[in-house]
């Protein structure tokens, strides 16, 4: 890639400069304002075969010619997206190109649901998410059965604990397939039931099992839970290694404060995971958000860095 840096007193001057240096065909990647005039940094990318991602499913052939100094291009790149799913995304409307490329999905907690289980590697937001479905389902005049299968991080009991008492409800702990299918065996008619698992590492095999194990007894639905922005390829990584451990579904959480959605899109587009829901403030009761594609592409947008109209 050849990549340089313009300075000019206005847009127009620099993007004069950047066509006759690096033709129609330069990306614009950044501008922003220097003093009393701004820089832009540009690009030109020789044409080469798009990477593709473990799991995509979307066709890569016949790529199309992105356009130069397009907006979305701009905030696709500012997002780090993966250059497999950057060709999908600039086709059509953006909403519609987001649903073509990841799936979406709802978390079912109605009256004799199946069991949701909750997993996640360490510090990615589990505990806080049962107890915000759970705060939703109080507030609904439903009683769920809580449940919490984290019986390796220290202090994880006491922490969910804290929610329920709250909320009223009792928490319990079961932390074996043995004991959570006998928990299990006492569910009150139709009462919905999250369950909490153990902070996983899906590469590790005995780990991975085990998680398997606990959905198998319970029956349960599997929603991954992932921070919003992490890095695309940790993400996609982790996305494809409990899909295989049996999940389907993905919450994120910190969408609030995350600037940088890469990770997100390369989740879901990798680890044939559905799209859920996403977790925005930092307590039980700031809740939940359903993902969709009109959020998504809305948020793609909205971060954008300083763009071309904004300078004008």
């Amino acid at each position: 890639m050849r990549l340089k840096l313009y300075r000019a007193s206005g847009v127009s001057e620099a993007m004069a400069q950047v066509r006759a240096d690096l033709g129609a065909e330069a990306l614009i990647l950044a501008t922003r304002r220097v003093g009393d005039g701004v820089e832009v940094t540009a690009a030109l990318e020789p044409e080469e075969d798009v990477p593709a991602l473990p799991g995509v499913s979307f066709p890569l052939e016949a790529v199309p010619r992105l356009p130069a100094g397009s907006p979305r291009l701009a905030a696709l790149r500012f997002h780090g997206v993966p250059e497999a799913l950057v060709t999908p995304l600039m086709r059509g409307e953006l909403a519609s190109a987001v649903q073509r490329v990841v799936e979406f999905g709802a978390l079912d907690l109605n009256a004799g649901s199946r069991p949701l289980l909750v997993v996640g590697p360490p510090g990615a937001g589990k505990t806080l998410s049962v107890a915000r479905l759970a705060t939703r389902l109080v507030m609904s005049d439903a009683t769920p059965m809580v449940i919490t299968a984290d019986g390796r991080r220290a202090g994880a009991t006491e922490q969910l604990a804290a929610f329920t008492r709250l909320l009223g409800l009792n928490l319990i702990v079961a932390s074996h397939p043995v004991t959570l299918g006998r928990a299990l065996a006492r569910r009150p008619s139709g009462a919905p039931v999250l369950i909490d698992a153990p902070g996983t590492d899906p590469f590790d095999s005995t780990q991975r099992e085990e998680i398997a194990a606990l959905a198998a007894t319970a029956q349960a639905v599997v929603a991954l839970v992932l921070p919003a922005g992490m890095d695309p390829a940790e993400a996609a990584d982790l996305a494809h290694a409990f899909a295989e451990a049996g999940a389907s579904l993905l919450i994120v959480t910190r969408l609030d404060i995350t600037r940088r959605l890469g990770g997100l899109l390369a989740a879901g587009g990798s680890g044939r995971l559905a799209l859920a829901e996403a977790g925005i403030g930092p307590g039980a009761a700031d809740g939940m958000v359903a993902l969709t594609p009109a959020l998504l592409s809305a948020r793609l947008m909205q971060t954008t860095p300083s763009s071309l109209e904004r300078l004008q």
